[in-house]
């Protein structure tokens, strides 16, 4: 089992960019890389739910991390989900990952079959015996089916199984919850709580989260590290108008409308704004999500530009 300094800061869910014939564009990859490290971001996380990891082969998995490893040099963290549905599965993931160089595995609970808590706690100390990085959980109900209550991740924090937590709950007294028992037991060293609710970061840094994995991140990485700056001095009033600016931006994510589904126009839009913006080369979204059409795209833009981004 490994612990790690506290992960703070933004630490974007890192898109995959894909060719039309769906191949890992290495090149479209690197530059967006770069697009976040300029935009001042404090690590990655490659293959999360933003960089399309449930519809990527494992081949393209090891691309990602390869090329990104590789790229980055060690600049900033990075962080690698292995993500799958059982332990046994995850572990082939952490192996891979942690041939390549990253910093910290990412897992959820276990899913498909119905998982008890007990269960769960096996699957993380299994996950962190064998992968000798930092093991951060991922809450992710929505998907997984299981949310991981406070006090199981606290328990495992102390007994040095998980240096932190990414909460994609959206359940917010749950976050403030976490952060207060956190605060309350003496026997949590360090132990990273980072809110993947984007939309509420200002309000999430203020009850003490350490740190934001926005997925519209990628397409502004520059607003997040404006607003994790501004709370990080106490200019909440800053952090506020800033996080009210990218929640504008992120209606961006609603231009597929009821023809598919919620993913398919998310993930397609942030990936149509970095084309627009000159970062990506496609827009391609891995199958079998429904592709944005043109007239979508534009619309994309429009938000892009009412933010002052092109």
């Amino acid at each position: 089992m490994t612990t790690a300094t506290a992960l703070t800061g933004v630490i974007p869910p890192v898109c995959t960019p894909l060719t039309p014939d769906y191949r890992v564009d290495t090149g479209s990859l690197t530059r967006l890389v770069d697009h976040l490290l300029d935009g001042g971001v404090d690590a990655l996380f490659l293959l999360g739910s933003t960089s399309e990891v449930a519809f990527l082969p494992d081949a393209h998995r090891k691309v990602v991390l390869d090329t990104v490893i590789r790229h980055v040099a060690g600049q900033v963290p990075v962080l690698a989900g292995a993500i799958d549905m059982t332990t046994l599965r995850v572990l082939d993931h952490v192996r891979v990952a942690v041939e390549a160089g990253v910093d910290g595995i990412v897992a959820t609970a276990p899913f498909y079959a119905r998982t008890h808590p007990a269960e769960i706690e096996v699957h993380f100390r299994t996950i962190a015996d064998r992968a000798g990085v930092p093991v951060y959980a991922y809450d992710l109900p929505v998907s997984v089916h299981s949310k991981l209550g406070p006090a199981l991740l606290l328990d495992l924090a102390a007994a040095g199984v998980l240096a932190g937590v990414k909460d994609s709950s959206g359940d917010e007294s749950g976050l403030r919850g976490m952060i207060l028992g956190r605060r309350d037991r003496t026997d949590i060293g360090s132990f990273s709580v980072l809110t993947g609710s984007e939309l509420t970061v200002d309000s999430a840094l203020w009850m003490g989260a350490d740190g934001v994995v926005p997925g519209l991140g990628n397409v502004d990485p520059h607003g997040y590290a404006r607003l994790f700056a501004a709370a990080a001095t106490g200019e909440w009033e800053t952090a506020r108008a800033e996080q009210e600016r990218l929640l504008h931006l992120f209606d961006l994510v609603t231009v597929g409308g009821t023809r598919m589904g919620i993913s398919s126009s998310a993930l397609g839009a942030f990936k149509a704004a970095l084309y627009l913006r000159g970062v990506i080369d496609h827009p391609t979204t891995a199958l079998p999500q429904i592709p944005l059409e043109g007239d979508e795209i534009a619309r994309v833009g429009k938000y892009l530009a009412a933010a002052g981004l092109v």
